[in-house]
């Protein structure tokens, strides 16, 4: 019976393993496709509905039972993504940086409610439709703005979010032992994000030998560090956002992965780091002209 009893926690573990699989191979296929075969406003077309659905998930959060301020937000958040990819002005991306924040305290007076809970909802308001909008649209305007190279700098943000979740994964279920940040993520260890990293390290390997044979290794294996260790970062920070307000997943649109936002925490950090390096080392995007 003791045996028994000790092999059942592993099933959900396994059942969850299995749709995460089924999921990333459905997936997969999907924005590989958009990415180098499709134009570049079909990538914005898969986009845009994930910074829509991301942000929802983000305002369900901060802003519980209010459907109303919840829709704003979401709203914002599409203008964001709309106004930096259609209008690429560095005007442009300055007023929506200095316009977003101010708003949002301004747009809580609108919908006071309860008190003690207003100073998260209006600094979630300053904050939220930035902060899946604009890291994941830097993603369609590095497929549009840099050429044939496009793509490529595309997948090297998703390698190193994609990589560095997998081999945090595996490390942390099979050789985790210390607690990483047990107040704010019980389950993440140490040897996970050491796992992570590693991986990481591994995919800037094979993105230098097969698509950015032009880059410099050494700037790639840097990248796949500080990228890494900005998305574990990124990770906690959503992890500390749920647990704040006493969510496990940020929803369940993706079967085995929770919400959108779950799945794309580490990426806003990963396409932040990658688009700098390239409006710095590769070719400026057309918003920065």
């Amino acid at each position: 019976m003791s045996e028994i009893a000790e092999n059942k926690p592993a099933r959900p573990q396994a059942s969850n393993l299995l749709l995460r699989v089924i999921t990333a191979v459905i997936a997969v296929p999907i924005i590989l496709g958009l990415l180098f075969r499709g134009p570049a406003w079909g990538f914005y077309a898969l986009i845009l509905p994930a910074v829509l659905l991301g942000s929802q998930e983000l305002f369900a959060m901060t802003h519980p039972e209010d459907k109303p301020s919840q829709m704003l937000g979401v709203l914002l958040a599409g203008l964001v993504s709309f106004s930096l990819y259609f209008f690429p002005d560095p005007r442009v991306a300055l007023t929506i940086l200095v316009a977003i924040p101010v708003a949002g305290p301004l747009l809580t007076l609108a919908r006071l409610g309860d008190i003690p809970s207003a100073a998260l909802r209006a600094f979630g308001m300053s904050v939220g439709p930035l902060l899946v909008a604009g890291p994941m649209t830097l993603l369609a305007m590095m497929r549009r703005d840099l050429n044939s190279a496009g793509s490529a700098w595309v997948l090297a943000a998703l390698c190193f979010a994609w990589a560095a979740d997998t081999g945090g994964y595996f490390a942390g279920r099979f050789l985790g032992k210390h607690k990483l940040y047990e107040a704010v993520s019980p389950k993440k260890t140490i040897e996970g994000a050491l796992g992570g990293l590693t991986a990481n390290l591994v995919a800037a390997f094979v993105l230098q030998h097969f698509l950015l044979t032009t880059v410099p290794l050494v700037h790639l294996l840097a990248l796949a560090v500080v990228a890494g260790m900005l998305g574990i970062l990124g990770d906690l920070g959503e992890s500390l956002l749920k647990r704040s307000v006493g969510v496990k997943d940020s929803g369940a649109l993706v079967p085995g992965h929770g919400g959108i936002l779950d799945r794309v925490d580490a990426l806003l950090c990963t396409s932040t780091v990658v688009f700098l390096y390239t409006i710095w080392f590769v070719a400026k995007p057309s918003c920065c002209h």
